[in-house]
């Protein structure tokens, strides 16, 4: 891993990267998520979720 922050678009079914990296930071919990690993994300809002707890929450108080 370079550690560099990616830059992604997120769409229904998949992500665009708009500028090249390796993982992303979860909105709810602040946790790093490799790209390889990134499965949960809200199109609306833009924002990537560790998992489908972080997704869950995020869900419950939007």
């Amino acid at each position: 891993m370079n550690k560099k922050l990616a830059k992604l678009k997120y769409l229904p079914n998949n992500f665009e990267i708009i500028e090249n990296g390796d993982h992303v930071v979860c909105a709810v919990s602040g946790k790093s998520i490799s790209l390889e690993n990134l499965n949960y994300w809200n199109v609306e809002l833009q924002e990537p979720y560790f998992s489908y707890v972080e997704a869950h929450k995020k869900k419950e108080t939007h």
